[in-house]
């Protein structure tokens, strides 16, 4: 039987996934709690007071900055607190100010500040003005305009692995769900189906994912080690890996929970 195999979310987007038990979805919205935050890469246009999508080109992420992956984040959710600790050893070229790592409290100015001092010297190669903290209630700076669960095929990443000649962190794909049983890219015949998950959640496949540079990103090195677009593209004919899926109906989904099919 199919079946949740990991849940993760991504408070800030393009640090640390954060592993979950459980997670209690609800119609029409992401993950409780995932990409609530983002690091601006100089002036975006973001308007926290009529929060929009904006392309991921916007933010620090890590299909441009993959020295995030080096970095070891903790977000607190009930305070909104981040703490950060940096690589070590510590990677050239920084400047000493990021060495220390960050800590503040994300809904004041000075936490976002402390926040934003760390990412303007550990990213100052790479910023295109001052780093900024984002954040408005109700809002997910996901790569796509609609709320969405992202779930990826436990097997379909083997059958990558194969291809690729070289293991393949899951991680590298930033997914929600990961689901083990399912055939190899089965995930793709789901479009337009409806998947029930734990005694209540249901969630409708919307979209193959299409997958860029930041799954090259090694999530534990921050090293671009592998071409995973490119060798998807080469096997496939295609660059998709995972699916984006819409919560329907509301509920709790946990680690180990079947992932049926509805007829």
């Amino acid at each position: 039987m199919p079946a949740i195999q990991a849940i993760y979310r991504y408070p800030i987007k393009g640090l640390t996934p954060e592993p979950l038990a459980g997670a209690a979805l609800q119609p029409g919205q992401t993950v409780p709690g995932d990409r609530i935050y983002a690091i601006e890469n100089g002036p975006s246009g973001f308007d926290p007071a009529a929060p929009a999508h904006l392309p991921k080109q916007r933010f620090l992420m890590l299909m441009r900055n993959e020295r995030l992956a080096t970095l070891r984040a903790a977000f607190d959710q009930a305070n909104h607190t981040l703490a950060i600790a940096p690589p070590s050893p510590f990677p050239p070229p920084r400047v000493e100010e990021g060495r220390q790592g960050a800590r503040g409290d994300l809904t004041t100015p000075e936490g976002r500040a402390a926040i934003e001092r760390f990412f303007a010297a550990f990213c100052a190669d790479e910023l295109r003005g001052p780093p900024k903290v984002l954040f408005a209630c109700g809002h997910s700076f996901s790569d796509v305009a609609r709320k969405v669960v992202s779930i990826i095929n436990l097997a379909s990443v083997r059958a990558l692995e194969e291809a690729a000649g070289a293991a393949i962190d899951p991680l590298r794909f930033r997914a929600n769900l990961h689901v083990e049983g399912w055939p190899v890219w089965h995930e793709f015949d789901l479009l337009g189906r409806t998947l029930a998950a734990g005694p209540a959640a249901r969630l409708k496949v919307v979209k193959r994912i299409v997958r860029c540079a930041a799954t090259n990103v090694d999530p534990q090195t921050g090293l671009r080690d592998l071409a995973l677009p490119q060798t998807l593209q080469q096997t496939y004919g295609h660059a998709d890996c995972g699916v984006y899926a819409e919560v329907v109906e509301g509920g709790e989904v946990k680690v180990g929970d079947a992932v049926e099919i509805e007829s």
